[in-house]
C-alpha cells in the first residue's frame, strides 16, 4: 500500500508504532484490497462519466440524460470505501487534541481509550442506521419487497447505493474497534507498569 519495507512506519504516539505495509492477515488483505479496487474503479468510472457529460454539454451541445443517477451511486461507493480504508490506515481527518497537547502518561492513555470508545459507539450507531437505510431500500417502505424505491431515469434500485453506506460504516466500526482494543491494551500495560514501580 503506502510502503514496501517492513521498517516503514508512522508513529501515532511514543508507544504505538503503526506499520504502513500491506495487510498481513487474510481477512484484511481481502477487505482492503477489495475496497481499494472499488475506490480505484469508482474514481475512474466517475471521471469518465463526468468528462463524457461535459463533452456532450459543451461540444455536442446536448445532454447526457440521467447521468447524475450513476454519479451519485458510484460516488457513494467511492466515499464509503475510502472511509473504510482510512479507518484501517488510521488516516481519518481528526482534531485529536489529546495526542497533540496532553503529555504522555496515564491520563493520556485514559483519554485515548475514552476517545476510541466514543468513536466506536458513534460508528456502531451509524452502522445500525446504515443497516436500516439499506433494508428500507432492499425491502421497500412496507418491508414486503414491493414498491422498492428506484431512480427515475435508469430505474436503479436505491439499495445499491445504500449498501455502500452500511458496508463502509461496518468496516469503519471494525477497524475503530481494533483501535479501541489496542489503546485499551496500552492503558492496561501502563497501569501494570505503574503498579510494579516502587
Amino acid at each position: 500500500m503506502l510502503g514496501t519495507n517492513s521498517d516503514t512506519t508512522k508513529s501515532a504516539g511514543p508507544e504505538c508504532i503503526i506499520p504502513l505495509d500491506a495487510p498481513k492477515n487474510l481477512f484484511d488483505r481481502i477487505a482492503i484490497n477489495g475496497l481499494s479496487a472499488i475506490c480505484f474503479s469508482s474514481s475512474v468510472v466517475l471521471t469518465l462519466i463526468i468528462c463524457t457529460a461535459a463533452f456532450f454539454r459543451y461540444v455536442v451541445k446536448g445532454d447526457l440524460y440521467g447521468y447524475e443517477e450513476w454519479v451519485k451511486m458510484i460516488a457513494f461507493w467511492l466515499y464509503f470505501s475510502g472511509a473504510a480504508i482510512g479507518a484501517y490506515n488510521r488516516t481519518h481527518v481528526s482534531a485529536d487534541l489529546v495526542q497533540a497537547y496532553v503529555p504522555e502518561g496515564l491520563l493520556k492513555r485514559y483519554l485515548v481509550v475514552l476517545k476510541d470508545l466514543i468513536t466506536v459507539g458513534v460508528c456502531l450507531l451509524f452502522a445500525w442506521y446504515g443497516y436500516e437505510f439499506f433494508m428500507f431500500g432492499f425491502m421497500g417502505p412496507l418491508g414486503t419487497g414491493i414498491a422498492i424505491p428506484k431512480s427515475t431515469v435508469w430505474r436503479i434500485s436505491f439499495w445499491v447505493g445504500y449498501l455502500s453506506v452500511f458496508m463502509g460504516l461496518l468496516f469503519m466500526a471494525l477497524y475503530f474497534t481494533r483501535d479501541l482494543l489496542l489503546s485499551s491494551r496500552l492503558l492496561l500495560r501502563r497501569i501494570q507498569n505503574k503498579g510494579t514501580q516502587p
